[in-house]
Order: structure tokens, then sequence, then C-alpha cells
């Protein structure tokens, strides 16, 4: 039984039957047949079924995000945005996949000679809590547009936003059985990938389950494509405009509640200004109102879960023991619901939960650097590599840093990371491999055909 709480109070929301062996059998059988019409079908019917599916969010926005916000606690307006960025990625690839995806001739000495991309037939998705839209969509968009079928198994405490999704693309007139939701535990997730069916697996999540996912597609001779956790360093030196680093690094650490995967997480600072950017940060930090998630003047709400919370709570007090200061937040509420307040740790070094770790949650790890390489050195002192900022008026060298020096897969200078449909996303290490969105992404499930003609 799949069962739904609402962290910010507690409550039990509903209940969720599993599918049965047999259940879930039966819908890959149907995903199946309805993949072998839908690759058959033209561009510009795969696209009028996207925009429409982009229609669908924007008249449902308001009910989705609100579901978003009871199951795991998103706050309604950061809940509205993620809908606005599922809407954008459907249309974008809407109406740039034929591009992407045309074919590419090459002069050889046979009479012709290119290569195609032809769909590659059912794909799995395992996804989180955390987007539980925006992770979907921004894996689906591209996937459907590229000729292929999809199954979702989502994370087990947003069963309500997993068959939502599904609602959608059948409402917007997608084939019944080209999307399906598999309401279904962890532990069914290998005898899915098992299934001859299944061509391809997605995972984004934490390291340990794209471990297990990638050795049991690996097994199977199946493609996939991970992405994994981060603990993104942003590092701020000694030429960076504070007030403005500071600002942005507290909105980047706070987002979704400080539970994403590219939020900010380690602040690497240089000496020569490390005191004056954690006076500004903190006081960014405090002003963050935490509160009823369902109110839009709401910045940070609950964490999705009362044993996500306490394992952030953990990390914290394991950190102070071993030399960490808190000097903003760092105590569990005491009322119900899975509450944790923006935190900042400064004087964090190796050993530390804070430094070797990712924080999922409103905690930041402020580590000082004696100076730029030492900053470069510690931000990639990591086992992830997803995302990495830079902050400094010199934007030739926050470039060249971002570039050439820092390990990760999306670096930017005096931004914050973000996923961008236009852009690809993804990372390296312990971060996964593969990308997905942009021209990048929509190729990742297909097969890249060669044909000669002579």
């Amino acid at each position: 039984m799949l069962e739904t709480i609402n962290p910010a109070s507690g409550a039990l929301i509903r209940q969720y039957a599993e599918m049965s062996d047999r259940e879930v059998r039966d819908v890959l059988r149907r995903v199946d047949e309805a993949y072998r019409d839908w690759r058959e079908t033209d561009f510009t019917i795969r696209a009028a079924r996207m925009r429409a599916a982009a229609e669908v969010l924007g008249k449902r926005s308001r009910e989705i995000a609100e579901l978003m916000t009871e199951e795991m606690g998103k706050p309604v307006r950061d809940a509205l945005a993620e809908i606005e960025k599922c809407i954008w990625g459907c249309e974008y690839f809407a109406e740039h996949a034929a591009a992407m995806l045309a074919p590419e001739t090459l002069a050889t000495n046979a009479r012709q000679s290119y290569w195609t991309h032809r769909p590659l037939g059912v794909v799995l998705a395992v996804m989180p809590w955390n987007f539980p839209f925006w992770q979907v969509f921004r894996f689906a968009a591209p996937s459907l547009m590229a000729g292929n079928a999809a199954v979702l198994k989502h994370a087990s405490n947003v069963p309500g936003c997993a068959l939502a999704v599904e609602e959608v693309f059948r409402e917007a007139g997608f084939p019944d059985h080209l999307f399906r939701t598999l309401l279904v535990g962890s532990s069914a997730v290998p005898g899915i990938i098992q299934d001859e069916r299944v061509r391809g697996v997605t995972v984004t999540g934490s390291l340990a389950a794209g471990k297990a996912i990638a050795e049991e597609a690996g097994r199977l001779v199946k493609k996939t494509v991970l992405e994994l956790g981060g603990s993104d360093p942003y590092l701020v030196l000694e030429d960076a405009d504070l007030d403005a680093a500071a600002e942005t690094c507290a909105k980047s650490r706070l987002v979704n509640s400080g539970q994403s995967c590219i939020a900010a997480k380690r602040f690497v600072v240089t000496d020569a200004v490390h005191d004056a950017f954690v006076e500004r940060f903190v006081e960014h930090m405090m002003r963050a109102r935490m509160g009823d998630p369902m109110d839009e003047a709401t910045e940070v709400g609950p964490q999705a879960r009362v044993d996500l919370r306490d394992e952030l709570a953990r990390q914290v007090r394991k950190s102070v023991a071993a030399g960490a200061r808190c000097v903003l937040g760092g105590e569990v509420p005491d009322e119900v619901g899975a509450w944790y307040p923006p935190t900042v740790l400064v004087d964090v070094g190796p050993g530390m939960p804070a430094y070797e770790e990712e924080l999922f949650g409103p905690v930041a790890a402020v580590i000082r650097a004696r100076d730029e390489e030492d900053a470069i050195r510690i931000a990639n002192d990591s086992v992830y590599g997803l995302g990495a900022a830079v902050f400094t008026r010199d934007t030739e060298r926050g470039e060249r840093i971002a570039r050439d020096r820092l390990e990760a897969g999306s670096c930017y200078v005096n931004a914050p990371v973000k996923s961008d449909p236009r852009l690809p996303f993804g990372g390296i290490k312990g971060s996964g491999y593969g990308r997905e969105l942009s021209s990048l992404g929509i190729r990742e499930f297909v097969n890249v055909k060669t044909v000669w003609v002579s």
C-alpha cells in the first residue's frame, strides 16, 4: 500500500493499492503496443499533442500546484512556477524536436550516406519527489517527441502527482497507453527493467539508487541516463559583488525549501571576504519566510518527509560535534510536521557530513578558502559533479574557472545553477552520466542509425 502524508501537518491524505506483477506486465504490454503505432507518427502529430499537453497544464495549473504542495510540501508559489517550466519544456520540444532529430548527411564514397534517429521503444523513468512534475516532463517531452513510449515509477510519497501526469497526457490526446504510471515500490524496479519491452531507463535520484539501477540495466545491456545527487559548490572570490552574491546564494540554497539536486550546497569563500560574505548571507537566510506552504508568501515550506528532516538534523548535529559552528537555525521546531529552519554552518571542513555529504534541505555549509586556487581545489573535492557557480566582478576570470577548472556538468558565472530546456543538463562523477534536455537530451533514447546506399 502506498500512502501520502501531508508533511506540513502530518495528516494522512490518501492510500493507494500497489499494482501486482500481473498488472505491471499488462501495462507494459499495452504501452509497447501503443509505441508501435506512435513511432510511425509524423512530427507534426506529435507536436500537436505536446502543445495540447502544455495547454492542459496551463488550464489545470492551480489544481496541480496544490496537489504538489499537499503531497510533498512545496511552497505553492514554487509549485506554480514548476508548472510554468513544464509548459515551456513541452512547447520547446514540440517546436524543435523535428529539427533536432533530422537525418544528417555526410559525403562518402557511397551514392548516399547518412544517419537517422529512430526511437528505441519503452523507456522506464524512475523519478524523485522533489520536482514531481518537472522531473517527469523534462524526460517525457523529448522522449515522446522522439517517438518513444514511457512508463513512470514515481517516488512513493507522490502517487497523486504521478497519476496526474498520466492524466495530462491522456487529456492532451496522446494514445491512452503511451505514457503510463506504475504504482509500485522500489523493490519492483529490477523486475520492470528485466522486462524485454523496456529498452531504456532514466533515473533521477540518489547515488545509491542510481548505482543499483545502472547495475541491473547494465547486466541486460539497456541504455541508462543517470541524474543523481549533487553538492554544488558556489565560489565567492575576493573581487565578488558581495551583496549580489549573498542574495543569489541564499535564494539558490533555499529553492524548493533546499530540496534540489542543483541547489547551492557548499559556499567556498576566499579568506579576504569570508566574514563580510557570511554576515550578508546570514541576513538573507534569516529573512526567508517559513510557514504554510499553501500561502503564496511562504518561501520555505516543510521538508517532504519526517525521516528526511531527521536525517538532515543528524547531519547538522554531527557536523557541529566535529567542529562546525551553527550561526543560524540548526534546531528542529517543536511542532507537528517535517519542519526544519534555514540554517548556516561555518568552519566546515573535511570529515564532516556538511563537507562530505549532500545536504538535502535548507542547510548551508560555508567553507573558508585561502585564495582562488584553494577554492577551486575545495570545490572539486567531492564525489559529486552536478553544478557549480563562481562569483567575481572579472567575468573573464569567472568564465575561465567555470569552463576549465570546475568539475561539474553545469557551471555558471554570477548566477545560480538551473536547468533550461535549451541547454544540456546532467553531471559527472557521482552525479551520473548522460544528458537531459536540449538536442543532446532528446538523442539519448534513440537509435542513431547509419544508412549507406551504394
